[in-house]
């Protein structure tokens, strides 16, 4: 019977150990993991950026970053991190980034650049979950449906032009897929009203000088 008890014993450290073994190369396979995504993502938002607002305009533009401490309007309701591209002393583009929730299969990862006139610079997806071969057509390496957003103007806030045209809009919808695109163009006008709202912080380049006490600091 004491044979029986030791090996059960032994059986069960065994066991025990070797599930500590693995917890521990779990937790130390996800931190690499988790830190090889956050660099790639970091490396695919600068790509983005640049694919926006080129490197000729703004080198320095990684460094010009601005914080939202709230920022509802684009999706992050705790605060944001957007970018300022800045020519001769003047903020010539904004970069926001911002989340349109209402995605086919989740949220869609936007990054948005509006000119200081309140045209678009361009819009870039940073991801998403949408349906390959349907709602993927938002990323520029599937189709170029996201460059029509380049140079676009939204007259007034609410515009019913800005719309898939399905719903009565100007933009083009994809066949078999219409809530991706409405949900990447709802998403757009977003960011543009909200640039207008901040219009005067957002153009003013942030600096140690020049910090914006309403919302937007360095």
């Amino acid at each position: 019977m004491n044979e029986i008890f030791q090996a059960i014993r032994n059986n069960a450290l065994a066991i025990g150990i070797f599930a500590i073994v693995t917890a521990a190369v779990i937790a130390f396979t996800q931190l690499g993991t988790r830190d090889k995504i956050a660099h790639n993502k970091a490396e695919f938002q600068a790509r983005a950026l640049y694919e926006i607002v080129p490197k000729t305009v703004d080198p320095e533009l990684l460094s010009h970053e601005i914080q939202f401490r709230a920022a509802p309007e684009l999706g992050y309701p705790s605060g944001s991190t957007g970018w300022q591209a800045i020519n001769s002393g003047e903020v010539v583009t904004v970069l926001l980034p911002v989340i349109a929730p209402d995605g086919y299969s989740g949220n869609i990862e936007l990054l948005v650049g509006v000119n200081a006139d309140s045209s678009l610079a361009g819009v870039r997806v940073l991801s998403h979950k949408e349906t390959p071969g349907l709602g993927d057509k938002i990323e520029l390496s599937k189709s170029d449906w996201i460059m029509a957003f380049e140079g676009a103007r939204m007259a007034v806030n609410r515009d019913e032009n800005w719309a898939v045209k399905k719903d009565g809009g100007k933009f083009d919808q994809f066949t078999g897929a219409t809530i991706t695109p409405r949900a990447v163009v709802n998403a757009t006008a977003r960011a543009i009203e909200f640039f207008r709202a901040h219009r005067a912080q957002l153009l003013q380049p942030v600096t140690a000088d020049a910090a914006s006490a309403a919302g937007v600091t360095q």
